[in-house]
């Protein structure tokens, strides 16, 4: 098995959890409406899917986060590859990919990956009701992708 298949399994067995399945639109917990395994780009409220379009749905997404860390990182072991890009996936590309805004992606940048790992826990804040507040979810899920991180 490839080092990006082995990504994109492990960054979705950290995403399946996390999110959950949901065949129909939600709102996230800052009020984004969200389906299947917390897909959010295109959704409305009111839409349906089933089990098998969620599931081709977080590959698709899944993939393109490990392309996008890919571009900005290349060539990182399975396990930070497969955490950045459930991170990616999740809070979206500046974690891994914008030097200016994120520790973690300056880390990454220098070859310091573990200190990259260590960094993912701090990103376990949203904004709700215009405040900036720690979620017990994003707090659990950043800890395992830590924790895959230092894994390789």
């Amino acid at each position: 098995m490839s080092r990006r298949l082995k990504a994109l399994a492990l960054a979705t067995s950290l995403a399946i959890p996390a999110e959950g399945l949901y065949l129909a639109a939600y709102r996230d917990p800052v009020g984004i409406p969200t389906i299947c395994f917390g897909a959010t780009r295109g959704v409305q409220m009111g839409d349906r899917k089933t089990r098998e379009e969620c599931e081709a749905l977080l590959d698709a997404d899944m993939q393109a986060a490990i392309d996008q860390v890919e571009r900005c990182v290349p060539g990182l072991p399975v396990g930070p590859l497969a955490a950045f890009a459930d991170a990616v996936y999740n809070v979206g590309p500046r974690i891994a990919c914008s030097t200016s805004e994120s520790a973690a992606a300056r880390l990454l940048k220098a070859g310091r990956i573990a200190d990259a790992c260590n960094q993912l826990p701090l990103w376990n804040k949203a904004r709700v009701a215009g405040f900036l507040v720690p979620l017990p979810g994003l707090t659990k899920r950043r800890e395992a992708e830590r924790q895959v991180c230092l894994s390789s």
